[in-house]
């Protein structure tokens, strides 16, 4: 039972197309060996929905084939390789259709779930690190549930072009649960299209706030421009190697682009040895400012056909 399918309905959780009750199979995991890793998606998907299932896409071993690239998350991530310590992998859906501010609402009540959740996972097996990772409103599930946790029950989160405010952020990481976890801020230029229509669709906690995209400061998390040239050097070095961006304007080049799930599992399940000071040792202090790839001069490998394969 490497991965578990598990959906938010409101703040409670049920198990994909099953009546058994979370908890009972979440039971019979509490001796596994490994990190937890919880997997979830962003907008426009919604299980049981035949055509945006997350279950049958990005959160399956086998996505149901499309016309875009759906590399599967739980295969990138380790899971169903067959070693004893490759952990427990929970695949969490949730109801991310409608109208954006609809759906971040569902976002916020999902997130609770998902501290309910972690809360008996952490009981089942107190020792056993608990690790995040989502795609853009994704994002806020995690930060809800930093509010009602208790401190060390997540470990590591990574926030792929996350859509949340940066203050919304950093009230969560100033939170007891908040200030022991370690936040990932994978961003990118890419990206800014949607950064702006969150901003303009989402009111922002304050006046002035702006989204995660941009970039924050906190003692525990760190940002990831991953269209950054020196950024991609370092983890290549440091870790695997990640495609350099071809296209101006993607949202979900923080999980398609070649070897970036390699990376997200190494500091999953690396913690100890890939620390939050050795990914800063090798990337800029400042991120890239919004638009600047957008109406940035084409580059050469811009103007290649075969190029465009690469996300």
């Amino acid at each position: 039972m490497p991965v578990v399918r598990i959906n938010a309905i409101g703040d409670t959780v049920t198990l994909h197309r099953s009546p058994r009750s979370p908890r009972s199979v979440l039971r019979q995991t509490r001796d596994t060996q490994g990190p937890v890793i919880i997997m979830t998606h962003g907008y426009k998907y919604r299980p049981e929905d035949g055509k945006a299932c997350p279950h049958r896409h990005i959160l399956a071993f086998h996505p149901t084939p499309t016309p875009w690239h759906c590399p599967s998350w739980p295969q990138q991530l380790g899971f169903g390789s067959g070693f004893d310590d490759e952990g427990l992998g929970i695949a969490f859906g949730w109801n991310a259709q409608g109208p954006l501010w609809a759906a971040r609402r569902r976002a916020v009540e999902a997130g609770r779930a998902l501290a309910d959740m972690v809360r008996y996972l952490r009981r089942l097996n107190p020792n056993r690190p608990i690790h995040f990772i989502g795609h853009s409103m994704g994002t806020e599930l995690a930060l809800e549930a930093l509010h009602y946790i208790q401190p060390g029950s997540l470990n590591r989160i990574i926030s792929m072009t996350g859509a949340a405010y940066q203050s919304r952020t950093l009230s969560a990481l100033e939170t007891p649960a908040g200030r022991q976890a370690e936040f990932i801020n994978v961003t990118s230029r890419e990206n800014d299209v949607f950064d702006f229509m969150y901003e303009w669709l989402i009111q922002p906690p304050k006046r002035g706030d702006r989204s995660i995209g941009l970039g924050f400061e906190a003692p525990n998390a760190v940002t990831l421009q991953i269209d950054c040239h020196d950024t991609l050097e370092h983890l290549s070095r440091m870790i695997f190697p990640v495609g350099t961006p071809q296209r101006r304007v993607c949202h979900w080049s923080s999980y398609t682009r070649p070897g970036v799930l390699r990376v997200y599992n190494a500091l999953l399940r690396n913690q100890d040895h890939l620390s939050l000071h050795q990914l800063r040792g090798g990337v800029p202090e400042q991120s890239d400012r919004r638009w600047s790839r957008l109406f940035a001069l084409p580059c050469p490998y811009d103007l290649l056909p075969f190029a465009q394969k690469a996300s």
